[in-house]
């Protein structure tokens, strides 16, 4: 199911917090070219001229969006008619998660409806099946925002390109493609940034996309790791090399961890990010049909027009300037084994 552009700029005044955030930049540009007074919210000027060039145009202003006082002083009491929200824990530990997912997005929902401000939220795909801290304090603010009588727009994307990028150096290398089972156990349709930037921008002037929850992904068809491994394999001209992993051993790694996390708040947290690892390993990111207890790949709504074939044959071309992980890298790109 194929979506269309909405319609374009108006001199609306819109609030991104998040902003120096892999989407959130992508949000400013497209804001940007569409001719909206944007203002981005950082919690610290950056120096980065990848993100400084990414931020022209825009006012900035600094600002804890976790702490009422820093975000009050910070936007001076500005009115807005919009506001995006594209912060998200960055670990997904549990307190992480309510501190950010829930409690700092509460805190810009107090501002908006100060505003009566429509309220663009970036969630994720996954908060459909929640079994993690991050998912359920994502899905706590998502009825709160729903609940709060502003005009909302709750965009849930599948897969970031980004997120699938961990393995391209590897693969460069020859070695193998890592997989959880073989290969098939989960799919996706990965979106770009730049038509994610677009998607939820158009929720700004397109009455479908408001008072509304959007799950979206990017042009289909869905893929599996082992499709995406294949992909690559061919793009760099070598035979596809596969190395398997029981995605097990990720719940097993949890347990001990949560044994050594009665003492150590690192080790729970480790603990969780186990948990996501496996989650992720087991799940699909594509719309969960109920009824029929299974993901529907026909019914995950397309955006866009990059495909992840485009995003590969790009950094592989021009290298992963921009798509790193950090904490949240499953396959470590430095990674030598085979």
């Amino acid at each position: 199911m194929a979506l269309q552009d909405g319609t374009g700029g108006s001199a609306k005044r819109v609030l991104v917090a998040g902003a120096t955030g892999y989407i959130g930049r992508a949000v400013v540009r497209e804001l940007l070219a569409r001719g909206y007074d944007t203002v981005a919210l950082v919690r610290r000027l950056v120096a980065d001229p990848g993100v400084q060039s990414c931020l022209a145009g825009a006012e900035l202003r600094t600002a804890d969006v976790c702490d009422t006082a820093s975000l009050r002083k910070g936007l001076r009491g500005e009115h807005f008619d919009v506001v995006i929200s594209c912060i998200a824990s960055r670990s997904g530990a549990p307190e992480d998660a309510r501190r950010v997912d829930r409690d700092a997005n509460l805190n810009l929902l107090e501002k908006a409806r100060g505003c009566e401000a429509h309220f663009i939220l970036l969630s994720a795909i996954c908060v459909q099946k929640p079994r993690l801290a991050f998912q359920q304090a994502k899905l706590d603010f998502e009825k709160l925002l729903i609940d709060s009588g502003l005009r909302y727009s709750i965009v849930r994307p599948t897969a970031f390109f980004k997120s699938l990028a961990g393995q391209v150096e590897r693969v460069k290398r020859g070695k193998a493609f890592m997989m959880f089972g073989d290969g098939e156990l989960t799919a996706c349709k990965p979106i770009s940034e730049p038509d994610l930037a677009r998607f939820i921008v158009n929720c700004i002037e397109d009455p479908v996309l408001q008072n509304v929850v959007a799950p979206i992904g990017g042009p289909g068809p869905a893929l599996t790791p082992r499709q995406q491994g294949e992909m690559l394999f061919e793009l760099v001209g070598r035979p596809p090399r596969f190395r398997k992993l029981p995605p097990g051993f990720l719940l097993r790694v949890a347990g001990l961890l949560d044994v050594v996390g009665r003492f150590s708040r690192a080790a729970r947290e480790r603990a969780e990010f186990a948990r996501i690892g496996h989650y992720y390993a087991t799940e699909s990111m594509l719309l969960w049909d109920q009824d029929s207890g299974r993901y529907d790949a026909d019914a995950t709504a397309e955006y866009g027009e990059e495909t992840l074939r485009d995003f590969y044959q790009r950094v592989l071309r021009e290298g992963l300037a921009g798509q790193e992980l950090g904490e949240h890298a499953v396959f470590d790109r430095r990674d030598g084994s085979g």
